[in-house]
């Protein structure tokens, strides 16, 4: 058996995910995270986008966060997101409406625009879109 780690994904609504996993990959405001048995402490804030959970065996799941935190400890890794949901739950053609929304927001020329809430919309749709696509990728594979 390969060593593990415990793995928690909690939103503000609910505990989304408890076990022992393999290694965990979330999108960090700098960049992906890979976190394996044995990581250095850390706690950094996540962007939108997928969390990857591999569990010994090869066998991952995928989940979508809005962003929050990951919170890396000697034995277990924690991420505490805004809000989390199984990809397999997210609906793609809501989020392509949300970023054609967020689009047309930003190409509007009137100057009530708050193109601050625009651009977090946009990214959060993109996100959306870019994690349905990474689960599409990954069961055309299998």
């Amino acid at each position: 058996m390969a060593k593990s780690l415990k793995c928690e994904i909690v939103s503000a609504e609910a505990s989304i995910f408890s076990g022992d996993v393999e290694q965990v990959i979330a999108t960090g405001v700098m960049g992906d995270l890979g976190i394996l048995p044995g990581h250095a402490p850390l706690l950094t804030e996540l962007s939108p986008g997928p969390v990857r959970v591999i569990h010994d065996g090869g066998e991952e799941e995928n989940y979508y966060i809005t962003g929050g935190f990951l919170e890396v400890q000697p034995e277990v890794v924690s991420v505490l997101a805004d809000t989390a949901v199984r990809a397999s739950d997210l609906d793609e053609a809501a989020a392509e409406e949300a970023r054609q929304q967020a689009l047309k927001e930003f190409n509007e020329t009137a100057a009530e625009i708050d193109y601050t809430r625009a651009a977090a919309e946009l990214a959060e749709a993109v996100a959306q879109l870019r994690t349905i696509q990474q689960l599409r990728k990954k069961a055309g594979k299998g």
